[in-house]
C-alpha cells in the first residue's frame, strides 16, 4: 500500500534510539523529509547516517533538551527553517519512565511533567499554525501505561498527554489536522533493557504474567502504525488512543 507520504515533512522527538529511531526510519522509507531531535547528538547522527545509507534523504539533526522551553522554541524555529516553513507531521515520542522513591520529590515530578507532557504541548502549539494554513497536519503522541503499579511520575504525565490529545483532535479537526495517541506496551528498547527489564528472568516473568502474545514488541511495530496515521489515508482516524501491546493485561 502506498501511503502517499512522499515529499511530506516531519519532526520526530526522542529519535536517537528505540521507538523514535524506528519511527524516523519508517517515515524516511516512505519519502518523508525529517528533522530528528533528542539529547544525544552522536546517536542522532548515527540514525541519520543509517537512513541515508538505505537510500533515504538524510534527516536534519537538531539536538535539543525538550524539558527546556527555550530549547523547544529553537527546535521549532530550526525545523521550520530546514523544512521549508511547514511541518506536516509531528511525532511527540520523547518521554521516559520516572520511578519515585520519594513521592514528595518535587524536582522529579516537575521534570517528568516537562518531559512527558509539557514539551509535546509546547512544541505542538508552535508548529500547528502552518498546518492550519496548509489545511493538513498529522500529530501523533506516544503515551503509555496510565496506571503505575509502583510510584512513577510518568504515569500521570502520560494520562495528561492522552487527555490533551483528545481535546486537540476536537479543536483541530476542522482544519484538516488529526491528533492521535499510541500507547506502547513493552517494546524492545534501551529503556526496557537497562531500566525496566535488565535481566532475562525479569523479562520472562513479565511476559508470562501480562503479555498473551508471548513476546515484547519491536520499534517497527509502533513505527508502521505511526506511518499510517501520518498519511492522508488516515484522514478519518482522529482522537484515537491505540494500544500496541500484544494484548497486554492491565491490572488496575
Amino acid at each position: 500500500m502506498k501511503l502517499q507520504l512522499e515529499g511530506r515533512t516531519a519532526v520526530v522527538t526522542g529519535a536517537a534510539t528505540g521507538i523514535g529511531r524506528g519511527i524516523a526510519e519508517a517515515l524516511a522509507a516512505e519519502g518523508v523529509r525529517l528533522v530528528i531531535t533528542g539529547r544525544r547528538a552522536d546517536a542522532l547522527s548515527a540514525v541519520a547516517e543509517a537512513i541515508a545509507a538505505k537510500g533515504g534523504t538524510r534527516p536534519v539533526v537538531v539536538p535539543a533538551d525538550i524539558t527546556d522551553r527555550a530549547a523547544i522554541a529553537r527546535l521549532a524555529s530550526d525545523a521550520l527553517s530546514h523544512l521549508g516553513g511547514r511541518v506536516d507531521i509531528l511525532v511527540n515520542n520523547a518521554g521516559a519512565s520516572r520511578p519515585l522513591t520519594d513521592m514528595t520529590d518535587e524536582a522529579k515530578w516537575e521534570e517528568s511533567l516537562a518531559l512527558n507532557f509539557a514539551s509535546a504541548r509546547q512544541l505542538t502549539n508552535t508548529l500547528v499554525p502552518p498546518m492550519k494554513e496548509a489545511r493538513f497536519g498529522r500529530i501523533v503522541n506516544l503515551t503509555g501505561t496510565m496506571v503505575a503499579h509502583t510510584p512513577n511520575a510518568a504515569a500521570p504525565a502520560k494520562s495528561a498527554l492522552n487527555s490533551w490529545s483528545r481535546s486537540m483532535a476536537i479543536m483541530l479537526a476542522p482544519h484538516g489536522i488529526t491528533v492521535n495517541a499510541i500507547a506502547p506496551g513493552r517494546i524492545n528498547s534501551e529503556q526496557i533493557a537497562t531500566r525496566l527489564h535488565p535481566t532475562d528472568a525479569s523479562r520472562d516473568d513479565f511476559i508470562k504474567r501480562f503479555i498473551p502474545t508471548g513476546y515484547f514488541g519491536e520499534p517497527e511495530d509502533i513505527a508502521h502504525l505511526v506511518a499510517f496515521l501520518a498519511s492522508p489515508l488516515a484522514r478519518y482516524v482522529n482522537g484515537a488512543a491505540i494500544p500496541v501491546d500484544g494484548a497486554m493485561l492491565r491490572i488496575s
